[in-house]
């Protein structure tokens, strides 16, 4: 009977401790400032991006992450998405959030679009050069599970 609880104890921390730290993605990705540059290409200065130490120490890294599909105009396909951290309605591009909620993603295999929470698992690269990009993007993604617990 120990064994078994014991065996249900390290399950749950191991659930809860993936949970944690798909969430901390989010959490961690928030942790940015900006600088004003001037861009010779627009003219003006322009917002940029400068990562925490704890954000670039995730770049080139596999990260999971928790969030929803936006549809935007032009969406290329089901490989290649714009994804964020809040549902469509409170997202960056339609409600208050700011640009470190979302991310570009260029899947492996396609992803159904879903109006629900899901989870994906890749590799996160950063950009602070290109602001015709977002600043996030998750390359080799997957999904990794359907529907949110939250």
């Amino acid at each position: 009977m120990q064994l078994k609880f014991g065996i249900l104890i390290l399950l749950a921390v191991g659930i809860f401790t993936r949970i944690d730290a798909q969430e901390s993605t989010w959490k961690t990705l928030a942790k940015i400032t900006y600088t004003k540059q001037y861009d010779e290409l627009m003219g003006f200065k322009v917002d940029v991006p400068v990562f925490s130490e704890d954000i670039q120490a995730l770049e080139g890294q596999e990260v999971e992450v928790k969030g929803y599909i936006i549809p935007v105009e032009g969406y290329k396909s089901h490989k290649e998405f714009i994804f964020s951290a809040f549902p469509y309605t409170m997202c960056f591009f339609c409600g208050g959030a700011g640009p470190e909620s979302v991310m570009d993603v260029y899947a492996t295999n396609p992803v159904e679009y879903s109006a629900e929470q899901i989870t994906l698992r890749g590799r996160l690269e950063l950009n602070a050069t290109d602001i015709n990009r977002l600043m996030y993007s998750i390359h080799d993604a997957v999904l990794v599970e359907e529907g949110g617990t939250d």
